[in-house]
């Protein structure tokens, strides 16, 4: 989706940083002549960013939150193409730099913030209906929304999403099993949906419960104490969490 892909997409990039972690600081070459970072740039290039035009020529409602259509003006399709690499880059640096630096908790919080930013967004929008948006395949269908959320499960687009993840989930857990040698790679892949769908989307689902239930004002504030609260829990006990250590 167009709102999610800037978070998504910075979080991957973070993600293999994290796998190169120990390469990056051993080897102290520039980004530009770094296999790691190439070959992270390709796998936004070519899998990633593809991937989510070709949602957004074929389901432009469902890619777009149920905002738009064939109709959106080009510059703003270019920027999205544009930013789904950029954004990876972007984050294998920030990894990259905070890696060299010693600062290897705030480097795995990249990781993390990432996708709690994308799973906030599918999860509670901005108007608490991220979920309903996500699981209606267009807008017709999220206009009439009658509760049924399992017919999503047969429709185009999670047929789709369905192929595209047969294609780039093998890519990116090859990527990060064989960048990351700190353990078995069972345990590497098991950390990364351990960060993404335990950390990211636990706090995320906790944030629109929150929102839900006190209203926006409070909502925001213990939201805020909530997810304080979690990254000062991770940082007291040493960043637990953190991947392929220097």
């Amino acid at each position: 989706m167009v709102q999610v892909d800037v978070f998504w997409s910075y979080g991957l990039g973070a993600s293999m940083g994290l796998a190169a972690g120990r390469q990056l600081v051993a080897q102290r070459k520039p980004l530009a002549e770094n296999p790691y970072f190439v070959k992270t740039v390709l796998f936004a290039a070519l899998l990633f960013a593809p991937s989510g035009m070709y949602l957004l020529w074929n389901f432009p409602d469902w890619e777009t939150m149920q905002l738009g259509d064939r109709g959106l003006p080009a510059w703003l399709v270019v920027l999205f193409a544009i930013t789904n690499v950029t954004q990876a880059m972007l984050g294998f640096w920030v990894v990259e730099r905070l890696l060299r630096a010693g600062r290897r908790y705030l480097a795995v919080l990249q990781v993390v913030g990432a996708y709690l930013g994308m799973f906030f967004i599918l999860v509670h929008g901005w108007d608490g209906l991220g979920w309903r948006r996500f699981l209606s395949p267009d807008a017709s269908s999220f206009a009439a929304w009658d509760g049924d959320w399992t017919a999503w499960l047969t429709s185009d687009v999670a047929l789709t999403l369905l192929g595209m993840g047969a294609i780039l989930l093998p890519v990116l857990f090859t990527a990060l099993v064989r960048w990351d040698r700190s353990a078995p790679p069972a345990v590497v892949v098991g950390r990364h949906l351990a960060l993404v769908f335990g950390v990211a989307l636990g706090l995320a689902l906790a944030a629109h419960v929150l929102l839900t239930w006190l209203g926006t004002g409070p909502g925001i504030v213990a939201t805020v104490i909530l997810w304080t609260a979690a990254a000062w829990t991770g940082a007291q006990r040493g960043g637990v969490w953190v991947t392929s250590p220097a």
